[in-house]
């Protein structure tokens, strides 16, 4: 008689090498994918949970469109991009002498900064709160990732020279700026930056300077400009330039560091030609549109500020915001910032608790983004003073 041995069933989903940080799914939805797809679908949803810009128009629109009709889309791009758009960032940045690599997203270029420059045996500094997919990418190659608690009036809401020499050790191989922060909205002086500068060149350590939401500062100063060998600028279209469903962004260096980040990329047939067809636009148009968006903006915070006084134990810790966005810290009333945003999502009102940016301090505090019009805000006044009647 033959014996067949029974056969083991084998899996065919492999072991992840890297994992994703968990979201948190928001309440009555299965997923967090079902969550923003029913925000995205609700088109009398006020957005002000992603830091979105909603106030631009003319020529991006105009550009779009005809490079619509026009049929372009069938053909590729060239793989590296078009040679007018690296030109036009560059001159944005006044640093034409550095190299572009676009990508899909400044998201993506923070992932193959820390997939090219990161090793088992560094650790990395960045802060909390903070834009916290940044850490998460850094784990992912790094031995650790340190997290520096920046939510006190001492350090002034932000990641401070001194702090990240306290926190630094032979072993520390990038910093990383978010600047202004996501979603404090503070930012640096010129003087921060050049002592960052001068610690990443004395050190022989990366800045990762994240400027995406650089052109709603009042002032802003590039670690390129002090420490150009030593900096991976990260520069987003999704934020002042209204383009982040387009997903395109950049990272800006050395030729050298450029060249080294190319071996990685995965999209070697070119970034969405319609999204550079569109930041070519938004750049060479930039000074028609800018002044009246960060205007508007900056009226915007105002009102939400006016509101906020007025209600007590209720505080915005660091105003005004260099960004397009700011946190009410609702700790002092124990209102749950998740109930708020429960709230007034029912009220067709996006925002976000504060645990989508912060391990250490998300449940103190909403973050509200504001680069909508005008009447979308005061609507927001209005609900949120409701709210925290209704909640406390």
């Amino acid at each position: 008689m033959i014996h067949h041995r029974k056969k083991t069933k084998k899996t065919l989903i492999p072991r992840k090498k890297y994992k994703k940080a968990e979201k948190r799914t928001p309440k009555g939805f299965k997923t967090s994918n079902d969550f923003f797809e029913y925000v995205f679908e609700d088109k009398e949803m006020i957005w002000m949970g992603q830091n979105t810009n909603h106030l631009n128009k003319g020529r991006i629109n105009d550009s779009l469109i005809k490079c619509i009709e026009s049929k372009e889309y069938c053909k590729y791009p060239p793989p590296e991009g078009f040679s007018k758009l690296k030109e036009l960032i560059l001159k944005d940045l006044n640093h034409e002498e550095l190299d572009v690599l676009l990508t899909a997203g400044g998201t993506e270029s923070i992932y193959l900064c820390m997939h090219d420059f990161i090793t088992k045996e560094d650790n990395v500094i960045t802060c909390d709160p903070g834009y916290l997919i940044i850490g998460s990418f850094a784990a992912r190659f790094a031995k650790e990732v340190r997290y520096v608690p920046i939510y006190n009036e001492e350090c002034n809401y932000k990641l401070t020279p001194k702090l990240v020499k306290e926190n630094m050790d032979e072993n520390t191989k990038m910093i990383v700026l978010i600047d202004p922060l996501n979603p404090l909205g503070t930012s640096y002086t010129k003087e921060e930056i050049k002592e960052f500068a001068k610690i990443a060149i004395e050190n022989d350590i990366y800045l990762l300077h994240d400027i995406t939401y650089k052109d709603f500062a009042k002032e802003h100063y590039l670690a390129a400009d002090y420490a150009p060998n030593n900096t991976l600028t990260i520069f987003s279209f999704s934020k002042i330039y209204g383009m982040a469903g387009l997903r395109i962004g950049a990272v800006i260096s050395t030729k050298p560091m450029i060249d080294s980040i190319k071996n990685l990329v995965v999209n070697d047939l070119g970034v969405n030609i319609l999204s550079q067809i569109g930041a070519i636009s938004a750049l060479e148009s930039k000074k028609d549109w800018i002044s009246d968006i960060k205007e508007i903006t900056n009226n915007n915070q105002k009102l939400i500020k006016k509101t906020v006084d007025k209600i007590d134990g209720v505080f915005i810790p660091a105003y005004p915001s260099n960004g397009n966005m700011l946190v009410i810290d609702l700790s002092k009333i124990n209102i749950s910032p998740k109930k708020m945003a429960e709230y007034l999502l029912d009220k067709k009102i996006f925002t976000r608790e504060g645990n989508y940016t912060s391990k250490l301090f998300g449940d103190k505090y909403l973050r509200v983004s504001y680069s909508i019009p005008e009447e979308e805000v005061k609507l927001f006044c209005e609900e949120f003073e409701k709210a925290v009647k209704a909640l406390k």
